[in-house]
């Protein structure tokens, strides 16, 4: 399995839209869901810093989540643009392989 994390801030006005959006059934999921290899996505919340938060992505495979840029990638670009300002950091953690 090919895992995707990516780490947020997200300004407490901000959370109820970021949950909605990045939940495992808000707009990012429902994009993923239309390409074919992906697994769900799930969304944490910090015990210790109530405005960090960690998304996991689950895809089959590498080749899946690319498959899925390459089919997608004007419709991933629209959705991240709308939701631009949502959360005040962004950042990719990385892609990991379940052993």
């Amino acid at each position: 399995m090919h895992l995707i994390l990516w780490e947020f801030t997200v300004p407490e006005e901000n959370v109820s839209r970021f949950v909605s959006a990045y939940g495992s059934n808000g707009d990012w999921a429902k994009l993923f869901q239309r390409a074919q290899g992906f697994l769900g996505t799930q969304l944490l919340r910090s015990n210790s810093e109530m405005n960090t938060f960690l998304t996991v992505d689950r895809w089959e495979s590498a080749a899946c989540f690319e498959n899925f840029q390459q089919r997608f990638g004007m419709e991933y670009k629209t959705l991240d643009a709308e939701l631009e300002g949502c959360a005040s950091t962004e950042k990719k953690i990385g892609a990991f392989l379940e052993l």
